[in-house]
């Protein structure tokens, strides 16, 4: 009896078999290392928090910066789900050193659920900026295993649907005003289309025929709500007696207003979108995600609202225009004052020690929970 597949298989299936088997083994590999490294990340991270929650009452700024620290280093690890599957970012367009430390609205195109740790991989190589990002998100991931980061983050869950959003734009002031301007971060991060292309393409469609507006294929018409409430609550309004207020609460021009509009266009190798799956088996071939900056001071948005509107229907339609550029040509546009092309480098020797500090950490408060755990009992 035959026992050599060599002999019992042609070349080709030989070959095929043995690539099929080492991708479902990279696979299997990697969904453990997602887990494990959720296991021994994120509860370590809640610890921590609890640990340092005295802080909070006596000395906040410390407790905040500790927490912000402590934020970036969890999101270090999505990054690396990404990075160490091959799935680089190239980033190009206008120099978004100017605005990172100062307060920016992002506005991002939104194609799947790779949009958000592409986001955290792109940001994680910039010093200084996951610690400051406020994150709007819909409301389901508030329930994930990465929710209770996002809430202790204080990270804002939208509601989404037709009858949730004027409420939820109301939640959105609110939050600015108790937890974006008090921890002084600096980054928002929203996608104003509310939903994935592939669900909302046809709708946005439908929309802009009825009402006169250009079809868009790459990309749907943003909506205005949460846009809005941002650029209102972090604009300054003067008071009879000269004064700056905000919506009735103290309000510092000078580092509480809103300075830049950041425009990022995301496109995806072949106009394949990457998704969270995918990121965490990384079956897919190694591919580049391109990220394009445009760069704004918020003083170019207008206040009224239909002016408002037309505003950010045109950075829409810039987008509509520069993905199918991309998409036909395989690069971007460049434009005056425009950056060169570069691929984001991640640094591998700081993901190795964070991995260690998060395990040596898991194992501590393990010890420490189990000693007061045989006090008690």
């Amino acid at each position: 009896m035959k026992t050599d597949l060599s002999i019992e298989m042609p070349d080709g299936r030989l070959k095929k078999f043995g690539y099929r088997a080492t991708v479902t083994c990279k696979v299997i590999i990697r969904i453990l290392f997602v887990l494990i490294n959720n296991i021994y990340c994120i509860p370590t991270y809640c610890v921590w928090m609890i640990i340092f929650f005295p802080l909070r009452k006596i000395h906040p700024n410390l407790y905040w910066k500790l927490e912000g620290l402590f934020f970036h280093w969890l999101l270090a690890m999505v990054s690396m789900w990404s990075w160490s599957a091959g799935y680089d970012i190239v980033e190009m367009g206008d120099d978004i050193r100017l605005c990172l430390n100062d307060r920016t609205l992002v506005l991002v195109n939104h194609q799947s659920t790779a949009d958000v740790p592409m986001l955290m991989t792109n940001f994680n190589s910039k010093a200084g900026v996951l610690p400051n990002i406020m994150w709007i998100m819909d409301r389901i991931f508030k329930f994930t295993n990465f929710g209770i980061v996002s809430i202790i983050h204080q990270d804002f869950f939208i509601l989404s649907g037709k009858d949730q959003r004027e409420q939820a734009v109301k939640e959105l002031r609110t939050h600015i005003r108790g937890s974006y301007l008090p921890r002084q971060r600096k980054l928002i991060i929203l996608f104003p289309e509310g939903g994935f292309l592939r669900k909302r393409r046809e709708a946005s469609q439908r929309y802009a025929q009825k009402n006169n507006l250009p079809l868009l294929e790459h990309v749907t018409l943003p909506r205005l709500g949460a846009f809005s409430a941002i650029i209102d609550e972090l604009s300054p309004k003067q008071t009879k007696y000269g004064g700056v207020t905000n919506n009735n609460t103290e309000f510092n021009e000078n580092t509480d207003k809103l300075a830049w509009i950041l425009d990022i266009t995301v496109a995806y190798s072949e106009g394949r979108p990457l998704d969270l799956p995918t990121i965490i088996m990384g079956q897919r071939r190694a591919c580049r995600t391109h990220m394009y900056y445009r760069l704004f001071p918020s003083s170019l948005v207008p206040r009224e609202q239909e002016e408002m509107t037309k505003w950010l229907f045109d950075r829409w339609e810039e987008k509509e225009r520069l993905l199918e550029t991309f998409y036909s040509t395989g690069e971007f546009p460049s434009h005056k004052g425009s950056r060169q092309t570069a691929v984001i480098q991640q640094d591998c020797v700081r993901f190795l020690i964070l991995h260690l500090f998060f395990i040596a950490s898991s194992y501590a408060h393990y010890r420490i929970i189990h000693y007061l755990i045989g006090l008690v009992w």
